[in-house]
């Protein structure tokens, strides 16, 4: 086990619901259609001039408030994004940790992993924390608005943005990572791109490169393989698991992924429906939203299951203390 507590957790939708009707009427497609194969009914896109070091420190100062911790408590900041953030350099992490008033007092980094990152850095901040670095604060943030457009309705009627934070520090008794597997394949034809703009000298957008059906198939083999892996080294089956949070590309994916896993829809938290497809942000809002609305007793278990371009694919296996 890595011994470590989620001490806090929230999430950020920025602007006003952005609803399924509006943006078909921008590109011409059937809102009743489009809702049935996605089944998102509403986003969000940030506001012009939204900056992603401001909407990661609101979120990561939700996630204090629900922690009981001030800012200057946090020894790390783990930023993730999937489309960049607000500059290539510096991190934005110490764009974040200026934002909450930070001087010095704890060191700031991006993570990027494409829709893997959330946990792919809740990872590395459990580590931290057992090693004797912590609270650690790991913050998503995704404006993917930012890199799509309605000449390309694929990426355009599905992605949204969102912010989403958790603060780990010391564990209690009996509480922390039971276990964790993670891969990527770079070998697996590209499927989600979002090219360099200084590489190709082009305004760049998020580009959808296979059929849905085969990012389903190699997405669904990646998530099965990542959760079998993380559940044998801990010894259970996923009906031993009170909670399952998975990625969520789309409401079809969603349900694929719980199927494939066996998994009822009671014991995970639906966020694509109203917040569409936001990259690394997914997990993290799962997390919030499942530990705000839902029952968490001690001494139950959680699965994080993700799974993105690269192919990364991992799983994270957390018990609450008993």
């Amino acid at each position: 086990m890595i011994p470590v507590r989620i001490l806090g957790t929230a999430s950020v939708l920025p602007g006003p619901p952005v609803t399924t009707a509006e943006v078909c009427a921008r590109v011409g497609r059937d809102a009743a259609e489009v809702e049935r194969k996605t089944g998102i009914r509403t986003r969000h896109f940030a506001p012009e001039g939204t900056r992603a070091a401001d909407l990661g420190a609101q979120a990561l100062r939700g996630a204090l408030e629900a922690a009981g911790l001030p800012a200057t408590a946090l020894q790390r900041i783990l930023f993730v994004s999937s489309m960049g953030g607000d500059v290539t350099t510096p991190a934005n992490g110490s764009r974040v940790a200026a934002a909450l008033g930070l001087s010095g007092t704890c060191d700031a980094m991006d993570v990027t992993n494409a829709c893997m990152g959330f946990l792919s850095a809740f990872d590395l901040a459990a580590r931290s924390v057992a090693t004797g670095l912590g609270p650690v604060g790991v913050v998503s943030v995704e404006l993917l608005s930012r890199t799509t457009r309605p000449e390309d309705p694929r990426p355009y009627l599905v992605l949204g943005d969102a912010a989403a934070a958790v603060v780990l520090g010391a564990a209690r008794p009996g509480e922390g990572v039971l276990g964790a597997a993670f891969g990527n394949d770079g070998t697996l034809p590209p499927d989600v791109v979002l090219e360099n703009p200084h590489q190709t000298g082009q305004r760049e957008g998020m580009r959808f490169l296979t059929p849905a059906r085969d990012m389903t198939r190699v997405a669904l083999g990646a998530l099965t393989r990542a959760a079998s892996a993380v559940l044998q080294r801990a010894g259970l089956t996923v009906a031993d698991v009170e909670w399952v949070l998975t990625h969520q590309p789309n409401g079809s994916m969603l349900a694929a992924i719980l199927q494939a896993l066996e998994v009822p829809e009671d014991k995970s938290v639906t966020v694509v429906d109203t917040v569409g497809s936001v990259g690394s942000a997914s997990l993290g809002t799962g997390l919030d939203w499942l530990w705000r609305t839902r029952p968490v007793k001690p001494g139950d278990r959680v699965l994080m299951v993700g799974v993105g371009a690269g192919v990364a694919h991992g799983a994270v296996l957390y018990r609450v203390a008993g």
